[in-house]
């Protein structure tokens, strides 16, 4: 059996929705492990609709309800920097402008298209492998799994905060302090459903700590780090404070700058315990990427002017 413990962002949500989440399966696979008794919380069947709290134990199937890979996935030859593998995962330095996984729309030219073929597994079968997710328009590191018992380890340690990801932004503005926390739940827009926003029926709590690391002439460079990993969540936080990331067409609400052609967004450090090897510590760094660089070399620092 697989276990998870439920951390804050879990509290009160429904026990399907949560599994889901925990196991990397679908919703529909989690009520059938819950109604057929497979999967128990704190030992003890229980509806799947029954809300979770912070602290209770959610245990499930080792194969964790996970599907084969589909079969009309394909592989494809796409060039993808691999930062580290060995039997168990990848890390992978993700280009901007590469979708992740196959969702409507992007059948095709992804990230997970791009590994096929070098062995990812583990979670649902249309996204093998994939723990979790950037952008489209994100670059940076991501860890991708290469089987069942990865996938699953790696999912209870994101869930438990063991998973350390920082992020290089640039946000338009200059930010009154060094360092702080925005503590802001997040959820579906309440008219927009394709966009993430503090204005939401179903708010989750996203939290996410900066610290500044340089300021610019309108701008402010900071080192992001993720406590809970929302859907935009970065970028719906800086947006809510009034300093919008730059170059985000979506949450910016103005023009890109002249040289700037995505969100000035970068994974670029990742840290987390091996998920079978417990004592090994992986640790990676990745360092802006051409487009970014070239866009911050030519701004002025703000003590210049």
């Amino acid at each position: 059996m697989r276990s998870a413990v439920a951390g804050p962002a879990e509290a009160g949500g429904r026990l399907d929705v949560v599994l889901a989440r925990l196991a990397g399966v679908s919703r529909a696979q989690a009520q059938k492990l819950i109604e057929g008794g497979a999967a128990l919380l704190d030992g003890r069947r229980r509806p799947k609709d029954h809300p979770v709290q912070p602290g209770q134990t959610i245990t499930w199937p080792d194969d964790g309800g996970a599907q084969p890979v589909d079969a009309d996935l394909r592989a494809q030859a796409i060039d993808v920097a691999v930062a580290y593998e060995d039997d168990d995962l990848f890390v992978v330095d993700k280009p901007a402008g590469l979708v992740v996984h196959p969702a409507p729309g992007h059948q095709e030219g992804t990230l997970v298209n791009a590994l096929l073929d070098r062995g990812i597994s583990g979670g649902h079968g249309r996204r093998p492998g994939i723990v979790h997710r950037l952008d489209k328009d994100t670059s940076g590191l991501m860890v991708v799994t290469r089987t069942e018992a990865a996938y699953q380890q790696l999912v209870a340690d994101m869930a438990a905060r063991r998973i350390e990801r920082t992020y290089a932004a640039l946000v338009v503005g200059s930010l009154p302090q060094d360092e702080g926390t925005i503590d802001a739940p997040i959820g579906r827009h309440v008219r927009d459903r394709t966009r993430m926003s503090l204005h939401t029926a179903r708010p989750r709590r996203a939290v996410t700590h900066f610290t500044v690391a340089r300021r610019y002439d309108g701008y402010t460079l900071v080192d992001v780090r993720l406590e809970t990993g929302r859907t935009h969540q970065i970028r719906v936080h800086f947006a809510a404070l009034g300093y919008p990331v730059a170059g985000d067409a979506v949450y910016g609400r103005r023009p890109r700058p002249a040289g700037l052609e995505r969100q000035f967004l970068h994974a670029r450090r990742l840290a987390f315990p091996h998920p079978l090897e417990r004592e090994r510590r992986l640790v990676f760094d990745s360092p802006l990427p051409p487009d970014l660089s070239s866009f911050l070399a030519g701004l002025r620092p703000f003590a210049d002017r």
